[in-house]
């Protein structure tokens, strides 16, 4: 884990939500047009990733009235990260022969419009940040529930009655438990994933569906548990874990309690889906019901 910049006096609050804040974005300028924008983000990511784990880089092309080149914006989720980053690297030529300008996001926005446009991060950003701070065996994860819940909707309007019967609905909820071994902590989350096939006389093409509603609903649940604690940071790098406002009482019950609370009609969908982030559904697998802080 790379230094950071606060006193050891300081604090701050890092959670598993896309971050939005200005003092955790850089703006990146004068940056050279002799290399390829591919190239540019590999220089980019490697010089402002020694400060902290980043969220996101982003590179763009000047405006045609500008000069040739590029500018960047870098998204860090510790403002001590970032704040380390741009007092280090500005006017530094770093990987080019003239130096760069690296100032902070300047957008105006009230903290409470940034604090409630806050969105979760997946689940693969999830386990990023919990590994960077709680470490790779600081914490693990385990299936509790996997249910097919495909007939458990009703068609409220003719309209919906014919479109289910062009394609069939494929879905499932999962519940998942994360302890933070170190902490004696032990969060719950819950989530919905659905999927059409489209063609319901392809078995090949239904079994793929499931495996994706499958991973996607693992992975939403994934990220719901990561929502109900945040990490505190101290200026001398060192962190602890807090409840966040999203525990609740199913984190306190046994197996048994929340398979009873699992009731499908008692469970509002959209309260588990978020716009934002799209999950990568590259594995497709789904032999094991748990995962250690280590996947990716």
């Amino acid at each position: 884990m790379a230094a950071f910049g606060g006193s050891p006096a300081q604090a701050e609050i890092v959670d598993f939500k896309i971050p939005t804040a200005n003092n955790k974005t850089l703006f990146v300028c004068n940056i050279l047009p002799r290399e390829s924008e591919a190239e540019i983000y590999d220089c980019i990511f490697r010089a402002f990733s020694d400060f902290g784990l980043l969220y996101s880089v982003r590179v763009c092309r000047n405006a045609a009235v500008a000069e040739p080149g590029y500018y960047a914006i870098v998204k860090f989720y510790s403002a001590f990260s970032a704040a380390k980053a741009q007092s280090d690297t500005n006017k530094k030529c770093l990987f080019q022969r003239i130096p760069l300008k690296v100032q902070m996001c300047t957008k105006r926005q009230s903290m409470k419009t940034s604090q409630e446009n806050q969105l979760p991060l997946n689940s693969i950003k999830c386990q990023e940040l919990a590994n960077y701070y709680l470490g790779f065996n600081g914490w693990c994860s385990r299936i509790i529930a996997l249910q097919n819940i495909s007939n458990s909707d009703g068609c409220e309007e003719n309209t919906q009655e014919l479109v289910q019967l062009e394609r069939k609905s494929i879905k499932y909820i999962c519940m998942m438990e994360i302890k933070l071994i170190n902490y004696g902590m032990c969060c719950k989350g819950i989530g919905i994933a659905e999927e059409f096939d489209q063609d319901v006389t392809d078995p090949l093409n239904f079994t793929l569906k499931v495996g994706r509603a499958q991973k996607a609903a693992t992975q939403k649940a994934l990220s719901d548990a990561f929502q109900k604690i945040f990490i505190v940071v101290l200026g001398n790098g060192k962190v602890s874990l807090q409840w966040s406002s999203e525990h609740n009482e199913t984190d306190c019950f046994t197996e048994d309690e929340l398979q009873t609370q699992l009731q499908v009609n008692d469970i509002s969908r959209s309260q588990f889906e978020h716009e934002g982030q799209e999950e990568i559904l590259s594995d497709l697998s789904f032999t094991t019901e748990s995962m250690e802080g280590t996947e990716t």
